[in-house]
């Protein structure tokens, strides 16, 4: 995990990458529960036996839950030492690049791609890319838009 002493230092490292996250597993009890959460419980996400027989040979996890894991991506992907609170402000973009089978590994890498001064903190937009663990695609790009406050 890359740490950073102070928010302002990103100022500079628009258009670097930011960090990378740790490895996230997809196993089939983390789909069943997304899927209890949200309702949606599409054959292709919930029954391995029908999933089997499918377009991807096996379950896959839902678009919104590789998406859903970006927070706890970016626990482990970089640290900012001042920041005593962070609030998710929204997306500009998402893609859904490649499926997730379960079984499958995932993790985010980061690039800032704006820092937007604001009293008391900053606006960060960043890309995050779901690298999708021997997969030439990633899982999912997605701009992410926080705001983090010192």
């Amino acid at each position: 995990m890359k740490h950073y002493a102070r928010l302002a230092e990103l100022q500079a490292l628009v258009g670097k990458e930011l960090g990378t996250s740790d490895w996230l597993g997809i196993e089939q009890e983390r789909i069943d529960r997304f899927a209890q959460a949200t309702g949606d419980h599409q054959w292709i996400h919930t029954d391995p036996e029908r999933a089997s027989a499918g377009p991807f040979g096996t379950t896959i996890a839902h678009g919104f839950l590789t998406l859903s894991l970006l927070p706890a991506m970016f626990a482990t992907g970089f640290a900012i030492g001042d920041v005593r609170m962070g609030v998710n402000y929204g997306l500009n973009r998402v893609r859904f690049m490649a499926p997730v089978r379960v079984g499958s590994r995932v993790r985010g890498h980061f690039k800032l791609l704006a820092y937007d001064p604001l009293e008391g903190g900053a606006q960060l937009t960043v890309e995050a890319t779901i690298e999708l663990e021997a997969s030439a695609k990633p899982a999912c790009v997605a701009e992410s838009v926080s705001r983090r406050f010192v």
